[in-house]
């Protein structure tokens, strides 16, 4: 089969269906999702707001949350529960994504920097990245570990 051919002699271009139309329900859903998350997000540094040069504590604490909180749901969406294919999109992506900062983390870095609170800056910088990693490593771990015992 060919393809069709326009008056000048050259194929012609078929309509191909959007991309975007196909992935709009999983767009959606990660919208809302990190509508969420950055809501709650925010709500956490109006209830626990920074001290100018002082150690991020909210933003430090929401990251951690939210790397157990991944290591949590990744465990039992992929290990345990076959989940509908949106959940993942929304929760993991929207909902984390949106409640995890990762700019907000690096401003807060150059803030601290910029304003002399060199030893502040570095600290903080190494101690979100190690307690983060460790919050999704020691909360996937201990999921199957639960897991493994509920099952016997």
């Amino acid at each position: 089969m060919t393809a069709p051919v326009d008056p000048t002699g050259t194929a012609a271009a078929r309509p191909r269906p959007s991309v975007l139309l196909g992935q709009a329900p999983v767009v959606g859903v990660v919208a809302i999702g990190g509508a969420i998350g950055a809501c709650a997000r925010y709500a956490a540094s109006l209830a626990w707001p920074a001290q100018a040069g002082g150690f991020p504590w909210t933003t430090f604490w929401v990251n951690v949350v939210g790397c157990a909180v991944i290591g949590v749901f990744m465990v039992v969406v992929t290990e345990i529960w076959t989940a509908h294919h949106l959940v993942r999109p929304f929760f993991g992506t929207g909902v984390l994504g949106g409640f995890t900062t990762f700019s907000t983390y690096a401003v807060d870095i150059q803030k601290l920097v910029a304003h002399g609170h060199l030893g502040t800056g570095f600290a903080y910088l190494a101690a979100t990245l190690l307690a983060a990693l460790a919050a999704v490593t020691l909360a996937a771990t201990a999921t199957r570990r639960v897991l493994k015992r509920r099952r016997r």
